[in-house]
């Protein structure tokens, strides 16, 4: 099994996010691939057995609009409801609903989202954060 963690990333804080799960993953003995949304096509992620997808809040409350987000409406399309997919990213402002909001997109896509996201205020620079995405990697592990 492989797990593909693609994610955007614009002050580093979600690559930072994903760091944390690639070495969660690794100690679990999953192997574990991370691409910047920038670096893989839909194709590609598609040969992963599950996907960790990461981007930050952006704007008003809106995924990355000129690479994440073209990438994750094509891959929405065509990744069906097999595939166990998590969502992850860093916020700065407000609450995290873009959070919810893709989620709630996700699920009504049909993707089968393993849990309800993980949004992290800032960099994952803490013990209460970094445990939040190891919990979410036992939960691709499994």
């Amino acid at each position: 099994m492989t797990v593909g963690i693609i994610y955007w990333s614009g002050t580093g804080n979600t690559e930072q996010m994903a760091g944390v799960l690639e070495e969660a993953l690794k100690a679990e003995g999953v192997s574990v691939e991370v691409h910047p949304v920038s670096d893989v096509t839909v194709d590609q992620a598609l040969q992963f057995d599950k996907l960790a997808l990461g981007c930050p809040a952006m704007g008003d409350e809106q995924l990355e609009e000129v690479e994440f987000e073209p990438f994750y409406e094509d891959l929405k399309a065509a990744i069906g409801g097999d595939k166990p997919v998590v969502l992850f990213g860093s916020y700065s402002w407000n609450e995290g609903q873009w959070m919810e909001d893709w989620t709630d997109d996700a699920r009504s896509a049909g993707l089968n989202l393993l849990d309800d996201g993980v949004a992290c205020y800032e960099a994952p620079d803490d013990e209460e954060k970094k445990e939040a995405l190891v919990d979410l990697a036992k939960l691709l592990a499994k």
